[in-house]
């Protein structure tokens, strides 16, 4: 059986790959929505390989309440979480971090707990020390960020 050092390395390099990203934005959100609403939010299936929330955005253009499963950075010394808009690597920037700039005052569900934080976007050297935590934190970042030519999205989240 394999450790899980090696388990994480294995899953590091399949994410890291352009299939990957074809695939898991279309299957990945899909099953954690399922599972989270099945389990009373108790479990992400996608929090298995990272820390995971559920984030209440309202929509950018719609003003409606968007749920959406995403991949997150923990920052225990800060209180808060960091989200990383990678889009697993494909063109353009993903909706929920439209929808974050037009309305940062969101909701997270972390643990089974909801949670009310502030979203900022990071830059400058504020996003390059983030960036380099994300890297250090989950290496397929920078493959990621290699294969598209936009800047990765960084958003601090802040409790209210």
């Amino acid at each position: 059986m394999a450790s899980s050092a090696t388990a994480t390395r294995i899953v590091q390099k399949v994410s890291s790959t352009r299939t990957f990203a074809r695939i898991a934005p279309h299957v990945i959100p899909v099953m954690d929505r399922a599972v989270h609403r099945l389990t009373r939010g108790k479990v992400l299936l996608s929090a298995r390989m990272l820390p995971g929330v559920i984030l209440t955005a309202r929509g950018a253009k719609s003003g409606l309440p968007r749920r959406t499963p995403l991949a997150c950075m923990p920052e225990e010394e800060r209180d808060g979480w960091l989200l990383i808009g990678s889009n697993f690597g494909r063109p353009g920037h993903p909706n929920w971090t439209a929808n974050l700039l037009a309305h940062p005052d969101v909701e997270i569900n972390w643990r089974g707990k909801d949670v009310p934080v502030t979203a900022r976007l990071l830059a400058g050297e504020e996003r390059a020390e983030a960036w380099a935590a994300a890297l250090r934190f989950w290496p397929p970042y920078a493959a990621y960020q290699a294969r598209i030519d936009r800047e990765i999205r960084l958003f601090r989240l802040e409790r209210r």
